[in-house]
């Protein structure tokens, strides 16, 4: 069978708004008094038998319990959160929320970063129910793995099949933003892994190994939830060329083996366009041009593909910087990006006596100038940017 390259299969996908590969299961949410039924597409985590609307909710940056109570209404029934989101507060605002719904009506997932120890790992893990207010979650991911051998970490595998066994957790899973493809096919052959959460977007370079990936997971069980489907939500940084982000979503969805997106939300209009597509996955002609026009433009997303760490003199963790500028300029969220900034032990400017950069992007990014500018909120005070 040829291969496809990227640029082609972005035409097919746009084009094939009636044939997809294969029909997705619908659902009949009742309606609210007054209102009209309504039908959502939806489809089957994996081996965890759950049945999700296409499109969940990525509750990382929001902060408004109304905005997460309208994303229920509105029939998203999955929210992701974690440990870290806001130090805690994401889960807090959820815990105090979710009290006022049955247990069965909805699910959720956090994440906990490797520890070094199981009981290092269990003690987060019961600190994140406690905020939730809950005595189990839907899905406990490993957070942020981004190699085959961290994936299978044994002491890891041991302490999520462990969080599983104590009833703390129904299905467990493993999150990635980068080297995607060997952290899923890593999951697959691990047989602990459920789920595996990853970034999955139309500028991704390597959407075929992508493709090919998902595939072998798919077909041994994995449930695949996909997330960063905005890629950056604009291509510039004074967000002047803004994403078409219904159209990235879609594009996303149209892989059958991709069982549900959680863009993140944090206003009601962004809620409204989501959810607009667990009803319909058919592009608009707008949204055909904005695919193939947007392929084309650089952009703020990072591959994290590492080509460009090599080049650099200073061994600097470029990807993760590009992820920190990407929060800051796309996201507006600067806390997020000083977070990485700070992780990452990074100093104001730290390529200011590089005459010449010599870490080569190959998105084309200015790396110098990304990381001179993004590494400015090293010097803000925490308190400024929450």
């Amino acid at each position: 069978m040829p291969t496809v390259n990227r640029r082609e299969f972005l035409k097919r996908s746009a084009v094939a708004t009636g044939a997809l590969a294969t029909a997705p299961m619908l659902i009949r949410i009742p309606p609210s008094p007054g209102e009209q039924p309504v039908t959502r597409i939806t489809r089957t985590l994996g081996r965890t038998g759950m049945k999700i609307p296409i499109v969940s909710m990525g509750v990382m940056r929001a902060d408004n319990p109304a905005l997460v109570r309208a994303a229920l209404k509105a029939g998203i029934v999955y929210l992701d959160t974690a440990h870290g989101y806001q130090k805690g507060k994401n889960e807090e605002m959820l815990g105090e929320l979710l009290k006022e719904y049955p247990r069965d009506s909805f699910i959720i997932s956090t994440k906990v970063p490797p520890e070094e120890s199981q009981e290092a790992f269990l003690e987060k893990l019961d600190i994140s129910l406690k905020r939730l207010r809950m005595d189990h979650v839907d899905i406990l991911y490993l957070h942020g793995p981004s190699s085959r051998e961290a994936t299978l970490d044994p002491v890891m595998l041991g302490t999520l099949q462990e969080a599983k066994k104590s009833g703390k957790t129904r299905f467990v899973g493993v999150s990635t933003h980068k080297n995607e493809p060997e952290v899923i096919l890593a999951a697959a052959e691990s047989k602990v892994h459920d789920v595996v959460l990853a970034s999955i977007n139309f500028k991704q370079d390597h959407a075929d190994q992508m493709k090919e990936a998902i595939a072998k997971a798919a077909e041994a069980g994995i449930g695949i939830v996909a997330m960063k489907t905005m890629a950056g939500g604009f291509f510039d940084r004074d967000k002047a060329k803004p994403v078409n982000c219904r159209a990235a979503l879609k594009w996303v969805l149209q892989n059958p083996n991709v069982t549900t997106a959680i863009p993140g939300m944090t206003t009601f209009d962004q809620l409204a366009d989501n959810a607009a597509v667990n009803q319909d996955l058919a592009f608009t002609e707008e949204e055909r041009k904005a695919l193939v026009q947007g392929e084309a433009q650089g952009g703020l997303y990072c591959n994290a593909c590492e080509r460009c760490v090599p080049g650099c003199s200073k061994n600097l963790p470029i990807p993760e910087l590009m992820r920190a500028y990407m929060y800051a300029y796309g996201y507006g969220s600067p806390a997020l990006g000083r977070e990485l900034v700070t992780i990452n032990g990074l100093q104001p400017n730290p390529c200011a006596d590089c005459r010449t950069c010599t870490a080569d992007c190959v998105k084309g990014f200015d790396l110098k100038e990304r990381i001179a500018d993004v590494s400015r909120l090293a010097a803000v005070p925490e308190e400024f940017l929450a």
